[in-house]
């Protein structure tokens, strides 16, 4: 990856009488601009994202999204939808006086971009995408209902549902949901320490053991689940396959793992029949960008962006 760089300008951003949303510029101030929108949703961004991008080509923005990482308040779902977060970027987009820029999105971060790109495809130069997820009730059910990627770790499975009773596991997005949006704090804690715990095993590509803290894992795990139970608010009419034919004319760049438990390939592959030309760099790795060969092929995209013309 690139030499980590600091931010030259930061700050927040009002984006509703509720909201403030961090940002961030590294790199060129002259340079091709390109922004990375994180996964989760509720992840945030780290330090370490700037590394996809040489910082002397490359002006690098960086947005946490509502409710997550620095923007305030954290773990809020109120006015916070796909559509609020399409909105932000705009925002940014404008205050920052940038005309046309490179859109960078990993996991649910792709699923951002693309929704961002099928709403203003004049302002996306090109779109690099990593472990594609359409926020479909079929990915959704394999994340988090029982027949799924629960076949390929039963054992941790097991503490994903501890804290679901037994008559409630049928339709666990929805007792999880009860758990944390309820008024039990340390029932609150426990459901997102075994959430988010879960999800943090499936992004390695060689699992380890993961004991988070509840406290922090309050605002991934509550947004996850508030996207996840409005299916991502992307169903019919704006289901982003649908809508594929609008961003046809845009260089892709997709690269997915093939042995990412997160983001299985199928989605990958439905997504480049609906771009044919996409380009679809499948490697050997997992679901976290941070894999080494996703990671390359992800900096190597970013690289090649800069030799075409936008």
């Amino acid at each position: 990856m690139h030499p980590i760089t600091e931010p030259t300008r930061s700050g927040m951003l009002s984006v509703s009488p509720l909201h403030r949303i961090y940002w961030e510029e590294s790199g060129n101030p002259q340079g091709r601009p390109v922004i990375f929108l994180h996964g989760g949703p509720g992840a945030g961004a780290s330090a370490a994202c700037r590394g996809f991008f040489n910082p002397e080509a490359y002006r690098i923005i960086i947005i946490d999204q509502r409710g997550c990482g620095r923007s305030t308040p954290l773990a809020c779902v109120k006015e916070n939808s796909t559509w609020d977060l399409v909105a932000d970027i705009e925002a940014v987009r404008e205050m920052l006086g940038i005309e046309r820029w490179l859109v960078f999105g990993g996991s649910w971060g792709s699923t951002l971009a693309l929704a961002y790109a099928q709403s203003h495809p004049e302002r996306v130069a090109g779109l690099i995408l990593r472990g594609i997820f359409l926020c479909r009730e079929s990915e959704i059910r394999w994340l988090s209902e029982e027949g799924g990627v629960s076949q390929v770790y039963p054992e941790q499975w097991q503490r994903y549902i501890a804290p679901i009773a037994p008559e409630k596991r049928g339709a666990l997005v929805q007792a999880y949901h009860e758990l944390l949006f309820g008024d039990n704090d340390a029932v609150r804690e426990q459901a997102a320490k075994a959430w988010s715990d879960w999800e943090s095993y499936l992004i390695q590509f060689e699992p380890q053991p993961v004991d988070g803290d509840g406290h922090d894992a309050l605002a991934i795990a509550r947004l996850e689940n508030h996207y996840f139970t409005h299916s991502g608010w992307l169903e019919g009419e704006r289901a982003l396959l649908a809508n594929a034919h609008k961003i046809r004319h845009i260089p892709t760049i997709i690269v997915q793992g093939r042995y990412d438990m997160c983001t299985p390939t199928q989605s990958a592959w439905e997504l480049k029949q609906a771009l044919p030309d996409a380009d679809l760099r499948i490697v050997q790795g997992g679901h976290s960008a941070f894999d080494a060969p996703v990671a390359q092929a992800l900096v190597q995209a970013a690289d090649e962006f800069l030799t075409r013309d936008w």
